[in-house]
């Protein structure tokens, strides 16, 4: 007869049910994580997550253009404007333009710049990464392939530096 479910599979389906749930749970687990982070380190160093990630790219490299900068951490470049103004404010960057092109702007990290990125860890860094050598290295490559699976799944893969999401909104909206 159609419209009826037998126990079996209504069993499955809630069963599904239960492990998308336990899916979703575990994304916003995450997200609070990175927020309460964020927010250490805000206090801590007086520097944001994004502007970290940025100054490390810059440290990282020597010398950045502004595009550069924003596709290494996935940043759209109209939001990474504002990001640089505030570490150049900061004296953590410099920007220079190019002898060659006039039209083009190079970001350098003073020294300050690089001593902050040098003594702040990573976002998440310290503690996931202490976590990551407590297990077996076919663990981690099962977590890795499990989270690269998560992303394509969501399709945020696909997505281009975009302006940055505050966390705090996004686990609002997903509450």
């Amino acid at each position: 007869m159609p419209g009826l479910v037998s126990r079996g599979e209504a069993a499955r389906g809630a069963r599904q049910k239960r492990c998308d749930l336990r899916i979703l749970n575990a994304i916003r687990q995450i997200i609070r994580a990175v927020d309460i982070d964020s927010r250490k380190l805000a206090a801590q160093h007086h520097v944001t997550g994004p502007q970290l990630m940025c100054l490390m790219a810059v440290v990282e490299t020597g010398s950045l253009t502004s595009t550069d900068v924003a596709a290494r951490v996935h940043l759209d470049t109209s939001t990474l404007v504002g990001v640089l103004d505030r570490l150049e404010k900061k004296g953590l960057i410099r920007r220079e333009r190019s002898h060659e092109d006039r039209r083009e702007v190079h970001l350098t990290a003073t020294e300050t710049g690089r001593r902050l990125a040098a003594r702040t860890p990573y976002p998440m860094q310290h503690t996931l990464g202490e976590k990551l050598k407590s297990i077996s290295a076919g663990e981690r490559e099962q977590i890795a392939r499990g989270m690269e699976r998560l992303v394509s799944l969501i399709g945020a893969d696909k997505l281009d530096g975009g302006p940055m999401l505050e966390i705090t909104s996004v686990a609002r909206a997903l509450k």
